[in-house]
């Protein structure tokens, strides 16, 4: 069995290519479900600020254990918090219990409010104080981004935006590697695969391997190059998203899946979103 991967950013520090999401999930349902994902193999999670759940993440990495070093923890600066950063990170360490993050983002450029350069200033000074060990944004289009890259000079090393085989945002994850981020899918299963699982090419391609269709989804991130972080809090469920290290599909694979973009966004336009 082939071993999972990582990822290398360009800050040069590493991370797993393959986490568990936690959006959505209680303080009392995210410990077993990390307990599980430990058990598994996971070594990434990613939580938010918005997602009320940092309490029950860090009492689940206080009881696993595990060296803090093998973990990869990321939170994310909710918006209202964009003036007020390094207060909102402190927040977020008490909650998990960490003395630092591996990576803090800012989870929605909200153009309308126009605090995402200052919030990126922000990140900048407490990478440079140790509190986290890389930074990034969420939902950020290119001209947000060129923005930072322009008024910084420091690009951030992942966009996590929603991707999914309905919403594939192939112009933008060109635009990110152009420029050395990486990109990482969030709702990587378009939310529970509603309209992706009974494709006729996935199914097909789950037969071949003797995978499920969530199975292949996620292989089809992994092998496009993309962090992929499912959410789950069913112990079988966890366990089936990990279980994807021993296939791959081929090109031709991938270009058939291209197929299925309809650029459908099932969460908010980030160019409108305001929280």
């Amino acid at each position: 069995m082939t071993h999972p991967t990582v990822i290398k950013l360009h800050d040069g520090n590493v991370m797993p290519q393959l986490g568990l999401g936690v959006w959505k999930a209680g303080n009392e349902d995210v410990v077993n479900a990390i307990h599980k994902a430990l058990e598994v193999g996971y070594r990434a999670i990613d939580t938010a600020a918005a997602y009320k759940n940092e309490e029950g993440v860090g009492k689940a990495i206080k009881s696993a254990a595990l060296p803090r070093e093998e973990l990869f923890i990321t939170s994310k600066l909710w918006n209202d918090d964009q003036k007020r950063p390094a207060e909102a990170l402190r927040e977020s360490l008490d909650k998990l219990q960490l003395d630092y993050l591996d990576l803090y983002l800012i989870h929605w450029p909200v153009p309308a409010i126009d605090r995402y350069v200052e919030a990126w200033k922000g990140l900048i000074e407490l990478q440079q104080q140790g509190l986290i060990k890389s930074i990034g944004v969420c939902n950020f289009q290119a001209p947000h981004l060129q923005r930072l890259i322009d008024e910084t000079g420091v690009t951030p090393v992942i966009n996590q935006i929603e991707l999914h085989p309905l919403m594939q945002q192939r112009q933008l994850h060109v635009w990110n590697a152009n420029h050395k981020i990486q990109t990482e899918s969030w709702s990587p299963l378009a939310q529970g695969g509603e309209g992706v699982f009974d494709q006729a090419i996935i199914r097909k391609l789950a037969d071949k391997y003797g995978k499920t269709p969530a199975q292949v989804v996620i292989r089809w991130h992994l092998d496009s190059g993309l962090v992929v972080i499912p959410k789950s809090v069913t112990p079988s469920r966890i366990a089936e998203n990990f279980d994807v290290w021993d296939f791959r599909l081929d090109k031709d694979e991938l270009a058939d899946i291209a197929k299925l973009d309809q650029g459908k966004r099932l969460g908010p336009d980030p160019d409108k979103f305001d929280g």
